[in-house]
């Protein structure tokens, strides 16, 4: 699943240890759901979606066969 937590982090200049440490889990878990390596579970899609404030499709999308 792609997604672009990355570019919207970036936006408001936080950093990976700061979303981390708002969404309750690891700068290594955010490293690795920004670099597509690993999907969140649905609660954390929705404080993921919750933080930016943008639904969860807007944020996540399926990946390309």
């Amino acid at each position: 699943m792609r997604n672009d937590i990355k570019a919207r982090r970036a936006e408001r200049r936080w950093s990976q240890a700061e979303l981390g440490k708002a969404l309750g889990v690891s700068r290594q878990t955010v490293i690795a759901i920004e670099n597509d390596k690993y999907d969140p579970s649905l609660p954390l899609a929705f404080k993921i979606s919750a933080l930016f404030g943008a639904p969860i499709e807007g944020i996540f999308q399926p990946q390309d066969s």
